[in-house]
This record gives structure tokens, sequence and C-alpha cells, in this order.
């Protein structure tokens, strides 16, 4: 072998095993102090929250449902989470257009206040004002759902000839997932 080749072949060498040794460094240099904090700053940076299923949703909707279809009422029924999110309305055989923004509106407010409207209606006596929040409707049929004594649901009714009908058949829809 002449001393180019022998040059050539040792440099060629040190290089490989320098990239192998650099390598081998880097990959087992990740510092696990840093993973940790990382970890305590995400605890600190979220919550957990409660929310109701698709399933429950529409277990709680049919049951409203069912509780206005045998006294022959004709009404829309709607479920909204925590944040007032619409997560499913069915609306009843011949129930009126106006009755599927009612319900979603009742729902809203009920989750909102974590009250029944008919308490939140009862309200406005003392601040009207409340009638102009975006979103909300202060009449009778609207019905929260909680978990633990928090809101994490509106059941809202609309297109009963009264709102304490509504409300009757919003509370069925409460009733029928339980308080936990």
């Amino acid at each position: 072998m002449n001393t180019r080749t022998r040059v050539l072949t040792g440099t060629a060498l040190a290089v490989a095993l320098g990239a192998g040794t650099f390598g081998a460094v880097s990959a087992s240099a990740t510092p696990a102090p840093v993973q940790a904090a990382a970890k305590k700053d995400d605890d600190r940076n979220f919550t957990t929250s409660t929310h109701l299923t698709v399933d429950a949703a529409t277990r709680a909707a049919q049951a409203a449902l069912r509780a206005a279809e045998k006294e022959n009422q004709k009404v829309t029924v709607a479920v909204v989470d925590r944040n007032g999110n619409t997560i499913v309305t069915l609306r009843g055989d011949g129930a009126g257009p106006q009755s599927y923004e009612s319900a979603q509106r009742k729902a809203f407010t009920a989750v909102s206040w974590n009250a029944p409207t008919s308490v939140l209606a009862g309200r406005l006596a003392q601040t009207p004002n409340l009638k102009d929040i975006p979103g909300t409707l202060f009449l009778v049929g609207g019905s929260p759902v909680q978990a633990n004594g928090a809101p994490v649901a509106g059941i809202g009714v609309a297109g009963a000839p009264s709102g304490d009908l509504d409300e009757k058949f919003a509370k069925a829809g409460a009733d029928a997932l339980g308080d936990k």
C-alpha cells in the first residue's frame, strides 16, 4: 500500500469513528430534568372537565321527546354541552318552526347559569337587561344537567303551549341521565 492510500484510508477510518462516537453521544444526551419540568408545567396549564357523550345527550333528548309525546305535545328538544355547543337536537313530528332555535337557546341559558330557566325568567324583573345577552332566552323550558354539582350540559324544550310543560319535559330528559 502506498503512502497516499494509507493516508486516505486512515482519514476515512478516523472520520467514521468520529461520526459514530458523536452520534452515540447525541442519541443518549436527552436531558431527563427538562422533560420532567415540562410535564409539571403541562399539569398546571391544563384542566380536566366532564362532558356529556353523544349517546347520553341522545338518550336525554329522546326521554324528553317521549315525555312530550305522552302528553300529545309537539316539541323540539335540544341538548348543548357546557360551552353551549349543540350536541343533539330532535324535532318532534309537527313541532313549530320557531321551536328549533328556542329549544337551543333555552338549553344554552340553563347551562350558562346552571339553573332552570323558570328560575332565571323570574330574575328578569330585577335585571331586565339579562335578556340582552346573546344566545340566551329567558323563557321557561330549559334545565341544566349536572355532574357532581357542576353544569355539564343543558336541555331545552320548546313548542308546548306553556313553558311549564316545556320545562317538565326538559327535566324528564335530565332525569334520564341521573345526577352524578
